[in-house]
């Protein structure tokens, strides 16, 4: 039965139109599914996003929508087997789909916890310190990042139509913006199934998520400023669509991933018998066949050591020869067939290409497959080229063919590998299998600037490493030069792609009301109650409590160093303290006032505060002797919702001595009981 593919266009499932495009099977070349041809009406799609999804994204906290986040993403894990049988005619191993299926759900889970974790439960995020823009310190400014009024345009590839639609979601919606995405014809049947199941979970607001499964015709010149394109897929189209005269003229953000010739180094120090030649082999032969070479981050070129050159060469060539290619339903096969047949004609022109500069030493033209005919799927056997000139080569270092084909080259030292490793002029990823920390530091100073992760692994890391080709959701995703100069994924880093950051100049009071958190020179609330004795919900921004003074004796001292055992010199020996340029002479220990400090300000009494559970930015400003006495300043520096039940205070704590002079100050953290 063939698929009608459907677009989801301002909240109404659109069938595509009689001409629309066919679908073949990547097994064996039937009809599965039509999409697209259908005009859009692009002014409805932008303005369903921009009044209705936007707005109720925005309403959202960071931890409202990271929730949302981790609910989606359960949903999605409780019904993705549906996604891994029709993943099946994409030519995709149920062993792909896992990284496909599974990485786009993980990294939704990710980002609802960085969501959680990293960013305030609020609709406005900070950036950086308070600046100081005044002398008395009445005038300040401080960044912040908002959420822009507009729609995100994702405009996904092929390769991984799960993955490549919930990576950048993710960031997207987490950042409190509306999405239209746009993924890969040939194989948006699948993402079409997994966005419905991303509807049906019900956890983000209408407007939100839109699914274009046909051409996107005038949908790019409707955009603005406060709009965003982001886009995975070849360097040609990434021109065609980023010099568009007006998302130039509108000044609209476009981020791209795009083609990256990524390369794998082996170091000198690795011998025949060493675990990371092995290790080097299977990571080479594994990049070359997952999802049949079809990833952005596979390796296309990998460098060894001249006297290793024959040892490698027959090493992956055997091992690729175990490489059993067939039907990917049939989990026997570990190698599935190319996205379409003429995804297969033009890795096989590229073939040909790289064949007038290296040798063919592992492959042929006729795959052996199993369980499927190889005339009617698009299947390709791996293929394993030998360049003995590099250095004169082009075609290697500039041509990528989007399937299971690497090209072997010898280097004669560091610095000829480094020149190899960065002759793609721009990659996502490039890998260092060695055990030499020297030789790491001296790739990472040569080379970083080409490649968007460095990606170094030995028998140390290599049982827990995530692998050369994986990009994580923690660490950017993105490459400069050819690779697109694009930076997808990284944590908070890629949700502040989609938000606008602007400076913010003003009083202390104003700045403190913008931003909810307390700010020296604001200020503060003195009620009579000590703030320890109020819920989460009572206690506000601001609140602050004002200490008795204690004085700090030499015996307060001595007993703390004997009673902790911490009897350093500049506690216990006059002269040599005096000596140090530090010290006046003696002097407290900075723990001693920590701890005299809490029990200046802390409430025995059982209450609302459950908890102390961190310390955060201390610092001693000026030492404290004998004689001398603190007072402590606490007050309410921020509130983090966590769940019904309780949610965290950041507590200022500020110690003067009875000069008035500021000695010590750090961030206490607890939980308090709703």
């Amino acid at each position: 039965m063939t698929m009608n593919v459907q677009s989801y266009l301002a909240g109404v499932w659109t069938d595509p139109s009689p001409d629309a495009r066919e679908i073949h099977s990547a097994v064996d070349g039937q009809l599965i599914a039509r999409a697209g041809h259908r005009q859009l009406d692009s002014s409805a799609l932008l303005g369903w996003a921009r009044g209705q999804g936007g707005p109720a994204l925005r309403e959202m906290t960071f931890h409202a929508r990271a929730r949302a986040l981790k609910a989606m993403a359960q949903y999605l894990t409780e019904h993705k087997e549906t996604l891994y049988q029709l993943a099946f005619s994409t030519g995709a191993t149920r062993a792909d789909s896992m990284i496909d299926v599974d990485g786009g759900i993980g990294t939704l889970f990710s980002y609802a916890s960085s969501g959680r974790r990293e960013l305030p439960d609020d609709t406005l995020l900070p950036d950086g310190g308070i600046e100081r823009l005044s002398r008395q310190g009445s005038f300040l400014g401080q960044h912040v990042y908002t959420s822009r009024p507009g729609v995100a345009v994702h405009i996904n590839a092929f390769n991984f139509p799960v993955w490549g639609m919930l990576e950048k979601l993710a960031p997207t919606l987490l950042a409190g913006m509306p999405a239209i995405i746009k993924p890969a014809t040939a194989t948006c049947y699948v993402t079409e199934a997994c966005f419905r199941l991303m509807l049906e979970s019900e956890t983000f607001p209408p407007g939100g998520m839109q699914l274009v499964t046909t051409v996107p015709g005038e949908l790019l010149d409707g955009l603005g400023c406060q709009d965003a394109v982001s886009f995975t897929g070849s360097a040609d189209t990434a021109m065609t669509l980023r010099t568009r005269p007006s998302l130039l003229a509108n000044g609209v953000p476009f981020i791209a991933e795009q083609d990256s010739l990524n390369a794998s180094m082996v170091g000198s120090d690795v011998d025949r018998d060493a675990p990371e030649f092995d290790l080097f082999v299977k990571e080479v032969c594994r990049e070359m066949t997952v999802k049949a070479g079809q990833k952005c981050t596979a390796i296309r070129r990998i460098m060894v050591p001249q006297p290793m050159l024959a040892d490698f060469a027959q090493a992956i060539s055997a091992r690729l020869a175990t490489t059993r290619i067939g039907d990917p339903a049939d989990e026997a096969n570990r190698m599935g067939a190319l996205v379409s047949q003429s995804q297969r004609d033009d890795v096989r022109e590229k073939i040909a290409m790289i064949g007038n500069e290296a040798r063919m030493i592992a492959g042929t033209d006729k795959p052996d497959v199993h369980g499927a005919d190889p005339e009617k799927g698009a299947f390709v056997q791996p293929v394993l080229f030998q360049c003995d000139d590099p250095d004169a080569a082009t075609v290697v270092h500039e041509v990528e063919a989007f399937g299971p084909v690497a090209t072997l080259m010898a280097y004669r030292d560091v610095e000829h590998a480094q020149q190899l490793l960065n002759r793609g002029a721009g990659s996502l990823v490039a890998s260092v299998v060695t055990g030499d920390a020297s030789l790491a530091r001296e790739m990472v100073q040569a080379c970083a600037a080409w490649h968007g992760r460095l990606y170094f692994n030995n028998r140390d890391s290599m049982a827990e490493s995530t692998g050369h080709g994986s990009p994580m959701p923690q660490m950017v995703h993105g490459g400069p030069g050819r690779a697109g100069g694009g930076e997808e994924l990284g944590g908070v880093r890629a949700v502040k792609h989609y938000m606008q950051r602007t400076a913010v100049q003003g009083s202390p009071d104003l700045l403190a009301a913008i931003t909810r958190t307390h700010i020296p020179g604001a200020a503060q609330r003195i009620d009579g109650v000590h703030p320890f004795r109020k819920t989460f919900d009572q206690v506000q921004v601001g609140d602050t409590l004002q200490t008795d003074a204690r004085t700090i004796s030499l015996d307060d001292i001595e007993h703390f160093a004997h009673f902790t055992g911490d009897t350093f010199y500049a506690h216990m020996d006059e002269a040599a303290a005096s000596a140090n340029p530090f010290f006046p002479g003696r002097v407290a220990h900075g723990y001693l006032l920590l701890s005299f400090a809490a029990g200046l300000f802390v409430d025995p009494d059982p209450g609302p505060v459950l908890a102390n559970t961190g310390l955060n930015n201390l610092a001693f400003q000026k030492p404290v002797s004998p004689g001398d006495s603190i007072r402590v300043t606490l007050t309410v520096k921020r509130k983090t919702r966590r769940n019904g039940e309780y949610g965290e205070v950041a507590w200022a704590v500020v110690l003067h001595n009875q000069h008035d002079e500021q000695v010590a100050s750090y961030e206490l953290l607890t939980m308090n009981a709703s």
